[in-house]
């Protein structure tokens, strides 16, 4: 049985809305960071090792999955196996519990946008965005009261991802894509071009590339690799698989991970470049020791930078302005991606027509947000981003390789994906996803749980960590296995013929 289902208008279409998904606010503020304190130009050795050793192979396989079964991540897995159904439902909520706080994030550079034109946020930034802006209370169990401007941000934001996802994957989120993704690589490339010609600038490059050799031999900067690669694709949040499944029959499975990957290392390197070429204007200009003024995070974005814009005059608000209007683009493509990816699980399972399931995911998703617009906003997105990331996604991604390495069989999407595609891939991917990738997610995983134990997260106390933190990935699991256990609307959902795939 095969039913009638939703397709890219082109091949374009797919890889710029791939792309949109990989290319996030990781890109911007977190890359630049990790190879900086991660050896510098030395860190691209590891990174590019978990580029082809990781990030395309695990591309292949849920961009495999997605295509050969034809279905969103728990319906593709259900096809391929039955009894592993709620592995495709852990990230769907997964990606659901990811959208309430990432509108809380699109929201402040919303609101910081707005602020760019006249630079309201002053001279003091590091004050102006705890006190002032988010009015952070002193505990994550001190909700406190709403903060508007927070909440009416995020508002703006579901409206928009529901009126994206809402008119479809070819009509919305394609037609989306393809006027966003050009327009944030232009801004992205003018910030570079001038960023890079500031007095000073020299200064940041210099400490952003030059190579720490003995980083190399040091087991936390591979993790810090794998870890930077797995996550900015968007792999193991079930968007990639469901992605697929809107491709048509002939498709280049292969070429389009390798596509997907390189563009979103090369829009990281953009930004690396544009971010350092900044910090050590300021560097100079103040005086200071680079150290001094390098961060990565939130703190990048919404403190330093805008004290940076501060000290450059007419094109300190040219250039804030564009750094806030592609932080709201590249939020935005992340998140129609993950919109999406569990409205598509929701349709598949139950039967419902699209525009009743986006509705109601934006609308429970803008009501689980307001808890992230109160005055303990950001400790929830703090504790809840971290253990998601590092437990949720991680395991998943494990599970993943064990179940297609070991049950279902690397050759079967191997030899689907090489029936499709230009460029076949050999049994070296068999042996990455059997032994390889399972291999460094364990490692990655038991490291995070050592260091959790060792130094429990971010200096939170237990009860908020186990409240926030372990309580929301149990949520995952048991969300997973109870949605796994409804039945299928269509009953013959999972009579699939998977050889008139690849005919």
């Amino acid at each position: 049985m095969q039913e009638n289902r939703e397709q890219w208008g082109s091949k374009l279409g797919f890889i710029l809305a791939a792309v949109g998904s990989a290319v996030g606010l990781g890109n911007i503020w977190r890359f630049p960071y990790l190879v900086y304190t991660n050896g510098g130009g030395a860190f691209l050795v590891p990174y590019f090792v978990a580029i082809f050793t990781a990030a395309i192979p695990i591309l292949i396989l849920e961009y495999g999955m997605g295509h050969k079964y034809k279905g969103s991540t728990p319906l593709a897995i259900a096809r391929a196996n039955k009894k592993w159904e709620w592995l495709g439902w852990w990230p769907t909520i997964n990606a659901f519990i990811i959208l309430a706080y990432y509108s809380m994030i699109l929201s402040w550079a919303l609101r910081y946008l707005t602020l760019s034109f006249t630079k309201g946020w002053g001279n003091d930034t590091n004050s102006y965005f705890y006190n002032d802006f988010l009015q952070s209370s002193n505990s994550a169990f001190e909700f406190g009261y709403i903060i508007w401007p927070i909440l009416i941000g995020i508002a703006i934001l579901w409206a928009v991802n529901w009126f994206i996802c809402y008119k479809g994957v070819k009509g919305g989120i394609e037609k989306l894509n393809k006027i966003l993704l050009p327009l944030l690589i232009i801004i992205m490339i003018i910030i570079v071009i001038r960023g890079v010609t500031l007095e000073g600038a020299t200064i940041g490059l210099n400490k952003l590339f030059t190579p720490d050799w003995s980083k190399m031999l040091e087991p936390q900067v591979w993790i810090a690799a794998y870890g930077q690669v797995f996550f900015s694709l968007s792999v193991g949040m079930g968007i990639m698989m469901t992605f697929s499944s809107y491709l048509p029959k002939k498709s280049d499975i292969n070429n389009s991970a390798f596509m997907t990957a390189f563009a979103n290392c090369g829009f990281e390197f953009l930004c690396a470049i544009g971010v350092f070429g900044i910090l050590g204007f300021m560097a100079s200009s103040q005086g200071l020791p680079f150290e001094e003024v390098v961060s990565g995070g939130i703190g990048l974005a919404f403190i330093v930078f805008p004290k940076v814009f501060g000290l450059m005059g007419v094109w300190g608000t040219i250039l804030g302005v564009l750094f806030f209007t592609c932080l709201v683009f590249a939020g935005l493509t992340s998140s129609v991606s993950l919109v999406e990816a569990v409205s598509s699980a929701v349709i598949d399972k139950t039967g419902w027509e699209r525009k009743k399931v986006v509705s109601l995911i934006c609308g429970v998703g803008f009501i689980v947000s307001i808890a992230f617009a109160t005055r303990a906003g950001l400790y929830l997105l703090d504790i809840i981003d971290n253990f998601v990331n590092n437990y949720g996604i991680v395991v998943i991604g494990l599970l993943e390789a064990f179940v297609i390495g070991w049950i279902i069989k690397p050759e079967t999407i191997r030899n689907h994906t090489n029936s499709v595609s230009y460029y076949r891939i050999g049994k070296w991917w068999d042996i990455i996803i059997k032994y390889v990738t399972p291999a460094i997610l364990a490692i990655m995983l038991i490291s995070s749980i050592i260091t959790e134990i060792k130094t429990p997260y971010g200096g939170y106390s237990t009860a908020e960590l186990i409240t926030y933190g372990w309580a929301i990935v149990g949520i995952g699991i048991i969300g997973a296995l109870l949605f796994s256990k409804m039945p299928w609307k269509n009953k013959n959902s999972l009579d699939f013929d998977n050889e008139s795939e690849v005919a």
